[in-house]
């Protein structure tokens, strides 16, 4: 269907037995309305009660547990995609990009819907006129006040020229001349054709709609035009009538009203009262139940306003009395006569005001106050911050689990052992005692034979296509020089791209060529009369020989020297990426505005935040701890209750400067920005890969301020050497000392107020 086709009377948006489940929550229950051309849907209700989740199953992104749905004539199951094409949107909450300016979130957006550069251009000013945004063009959208946001958020939804507008709850948290100018565009809107759904808390905002649906715990309790709902016989039930009463002092009647015989509600309405009562009472016996004399109260009959049609249907639904097949818009009746709609007077507080200038109003009995300190609400905080944690598979997926999977990854990957270089071979000899140089190269395991060539060409392209690292030439008088007693020559070629490659592949070579040399010459050497040395056995052997012992590692295997270091390097990846996060998040989400608000001390909301993620981490490095105990070999030859006491002072270390980076960053970007700032030098510079001992001395002492730099001497000491705290102690002072400084800086720039 061409939605540019439909007339005024076709219906835009049929709605047939919508439900939605989420899981065991039934969120939207059998709900049906039709909407039609230009008119102006209003969706009133609680929050919860299922308007957002109505907009996202209409406008294609979630899909409905059952009933039918079309808008513009395309079904919301089978043609999601084409329904998208044709509707505007307007999330409850600002969505588009701060840091993108008015001109470029248009531009942005009509792209995204494809418009050519012509048609942008064109919808460019149309937009920019109607919603009145050209002088703020070149501004950054999170500049913007709430009304001006919400602007360029209908600006946006109506670049691409929509036959459908969705608008959730579009005046929320701006101001009421905001909201009269969004209204004045929604109108506009309409006027041109566009059909609107709104949904909205404000009661005035829903008397301006066409119609009106009011939906509470997922159901539609009732649908239409707003003076046809106000003419409900369950609003005001036959045999009863409303009034307005006005009194000086309004608040001391409405108590004594609320328990007066037929009288069945009764509320505030700005400075006068709204009731419900029985058509026995009249303004002489109103009067008597209020004890006060008729000439000071006025009375004057009222038809129900909309805020008192949906209270009335919300309470008669939470009662179970009430369904939406109850209530039936009436067939449109004359008004009664003598009947006026009350208008809203403004704030409540007036007749409070009023009532203390002449002494009625009892004062409040104050409260004994607590004392504040540093430490208020840090069990509260601890508790939520633990249901957070507990709540979230992903946070214990990535502070148990990912550690484990690093250690693992990282272990086997990190490895200094060169080995199976590959080797192309160019024997231009081709005899015994070439073959036995070969296979000498290739019992080293250092060289990895893969290939024998027998031009030059193909021996130089081995090694320029990367193919080879290493290429061994052996000249064709190679056999005839040894036999002769002459020096002979064979040519390696190594590639250098990989210093570690070539430095091994270079060590294994010249330690080869000495081995080969003296198995050579040894021989010769024993029918000789003198020699340099000979051995115990009278053996001609070398004059000096060196007996090398390794100690703590005497396999050298790299896993045992990576490996605990790793423990530190993950720890502190994982402590401070969540830490740093923590107080970023509630920052950007306003729950951190609501806290500064409340008794909670500093002390308290910090330390509430890393104690849960303390003890986590604690957990985490027996995992780890574990995993490099049994997966890897690594024997743990100290105090395994030493290693648990310094890592959990390395923890509280990591989880401040989490805390520090928190205060430092403004947006999780940032925070992760400046995470991976601190994380790189801590790998690089902290004695995990590269010696400390050969860098420059300005780098040296950059990574003399990383307390992951101590905690890595602290690991190998006591995990590879055994060491106890006597011999770790300049390493244990250091941590400790960085430890304390990094809380200090990070409470003194933790402030419980907004910057």
């Amino acid at each position: 269907m061409n939605p540019q086709s439909i007339d005024d009377s076709q219906v835009v948006i049929n709605v047939d037995g919508l439900t939605r489940w989420f899981g065991p929550l039934l969120a939207v229950d059998n709900v049906h309305f039709q909407i039609y051309r230009g008119s102006i849907f209003g969706l009133l209700g609680p929050n919860g009660s299922g308007k957002s989740t109505i907009i996202r199953m209409l406008c294609g992104v979630l899909e409905p547990s059952a009933g039918t749905a079309t808008v513009l004539g395309f079904d919301v199951r089978r043609e999601a995609e084409a329904i998208k094409q044709h509707i505007g949107y307007m999330s409850q909450r600002f969505s588009l990009y701060s840091d993108l300016s008015v001109r470029e979130n248009l531009e942005f957006y009509g792209r995204i819907y494809g418009l050519d550069d012509r048609r942008l251009a064109a919808r460019f000013q149309d937009v920019v006129g109607l919603t009145g945004i050209g002088d703020r063009l070149d501004q950054l959208a999170g500049h913007l006040s709430g009304g001006w946001k919400q602007r360029l958020a209908l600006a946006c939804a109506l670049i691409h020229e929509p036959s459908v507008v969705f608008l959730d709850e579009p005046t929320a948290g701006i101001d009421p001349v905001a909201r009269r100018d969004l209204w004045d565009l929604l109108f506009e809107l309409a006027g041109r054709g566009v059909t609107l759904f709104v949904t909205t808390h404000y009661m005035d905002e829903a008397e301006r709609c066409s119609k009106v649906g009011y939906i509470s715990g997922g159901k539609l309790i009732v649908c239409g035009k707003p003076d046809e709902l106000k003419r409900l016989d369950t609003v005001t039930p036959p045999g009863t009538r409303r009034w307005e009463v006005e009194t000086p002092s309004s608040t001391a009647a409405l108590s004594r009203l609320r328990t007066a015989e037929g009288v069945l509600d009764a509320t505030l309405f700005g400075q006068t009262i709204h009731l419900l009562a029985t058509d026995e009472l009249n303004e002489t016996n109103l009067a008597e139940r209020l004890q006060l004399p008729k000439e000071a109260t006025t009375f004057r009959p009222i038809e129900p306003t909309l805020e008192d049609v949906f209270v009335t249907l919300s309470r008669a639904a939470d009662d179970g009395k009430l369904s939406s097949t109850d209530v039936r818009p009436p067939t449109p009746a004359l008004p009664r006569e003598g009947l006026r709609r009350a208008q809203p007077s403004g704030g409540g507080g007036s007749d409070l005001d009023a009532q203390e200038q002449r002494g009625h109003v009892a004062q409040p009995t104050p409260r004994p106050t607590r004392r504040s300190g540093p430490f208020n609400g840090l069990m509260a905080i601890l508790r939520k911050e633990t249901s957070h944690v507990r709540r979230e598979p992903s946070t214990l997926f990535f502070l148990l689990v990912v550690p484990v999977i690093q250690t693992i990854i990282f272990g086997y990957a990190i490895n200094t052992q060169i080995e199976n270089i590959p080797t192309v071979v160019f024997d231009l000899d081709g005899r015994r005692a070439a073959r036995e140089l070969v296979e000498s190269f290739e019992n080293t395991r250092t060289f990895a034979i893969i290939d024998q060539v027998f031009d030059e060409d193909s021996f130089r392209r081995s090694l320029t296509s990367g193919r080879a690292r290493v290429g061994i030439k052996i000249p064709p008088d190679f056999t005839d020089r040894l036999v002769q007693g002459e020096q002979s020559r064979v040519q390696l070629l190594i590639d250098g791209s990989d210093s570690q490659v070539a430095t091994s592949a270079l060590n294994t070579t010249s330690l080869l060529g000495f081995t080969r040399s003296l198995r050579i010459a040894q021989p010769l050497a024993e029918g000789l009369p003198n020699v340099p040395a000979r051995d115990a056995f009278g053996h001609v052997a070398i004059p000096i020989e060196m007996r090398p012992r390794l100690l703590f590692n005497p396999d050298l295997k790299s896993e045992h020297f990576f490996v605990p270091g790793l423990v530190g390097i993950i720890l502190q990846l994982v402590t401070l990426f969540l830490t740093s996060f923590a107080i970023v998040r509630e920052r950007e989400l306003g729950t951190l505005e609501q806290l500064f608000v409340t008794p909670v001390g500093r002390a308290g909301l910090m330390l509430g935040k890393l104690v849960p993620y303390a003890f986590i981490g604690v957990v985490e490095t027996l995992i780890v701890l574990t995993v490099m105990v049994y997966v890897f070999g690594v024997p743990i030859r100290g105090s395994v209750a030493l290693l648990m006491a310094l890592s959990t002072l390395f923890l509280v270390c990591a989880l401040g400067l989490g805390l520090l980076v928190s205060t430092l960053a403004k947006t999780q970007l940032q925070a992760m920005q400046f995470a991976f700032l601190i994380m790189l030098p801590s790998v690089l510079l902290s004695g995990f890969v590269f010696p400390r001992s050969e860098m420059p001395w300005p780098i040296y002492a950059i990574s003399s301020i990383l307390p992951v730099t101590y905690f890595v001497e602290i690991l190998r000491g006591v995990v590879l050497r055994g060491a106890d705290l006597i011999d770790l102690l300049p390493n244990v002072a250091a941590l400790a000392a960085c430890c304390v400084a990094i809380l200090l800086l990070s409470i003194s720039r933790f402030q419980k107020h907004l910057a």
